[in-house]
């Protein structure tokens, strides 16, 4: 007697059923991992653009005037995911650089001042302020 081959439709179900929890697993962790790549973009501008502000300030001992074209500091230009801004101050001897995430980086925004010290502004949903001045690149706040 010969047995009839293939697969029943309770044997399809469980595979159809292990490979939708495999993917409700896998889907928020590679979205996450791709966020959290993304905003190494920011952050790695932010600390370039630090650097080349106090190159601005060695040579004119202000900061006023610097973030504009034509100068060793100007503003980095805003990419598919951050706009970055800088506002010197009137005082002229403090600045900060800001990141602000648009698209699918909208709510981060990142802050770094003449002190390097390193501020998350904001974050979206879902994620927790770090307890210090840092940036926070992890949905748990750590730095």
């Amino acid at each position: 007697m010969t047995r009839p081959r293939g697969f029943t439709l309770i044997e399809l179900m469980i595979a159809v059923a292990i490979i939708a929890i495999l993917a409700a697993i896998a889907i928020p962790s590679y979205t996450d991992y791709i966020r959290r790549g993304r905003l190494t973009e920011a952050l790695g501008r932010l600390s370039a653009m630090r650097v080349k502000m106090e190159q601005y300030f060695q040579d004119n001992r202000v900061y006023t005037g610097a973030c504009v074209a034509g100068t060793i500091a100007p503003l980095p230009g805003d990419t598919v995911y951050f706009q970055y801004r800088c506002n010197p101050a009137p005082a002229a001897g403090t600045y900060t650089v800001v990141a602000t995430g648009i698209g699918a980086m909208a709510g981060f925004v990142y802050s770094i001042d003449e002190t390097n010290t390193q501020r998350t502004v904001a974050l979206p949903g879902g994620w927790v302020m770090p307890a210090n001045n840092c940036w926070a690149i992890k949905k748990d706040g750590s730095c």
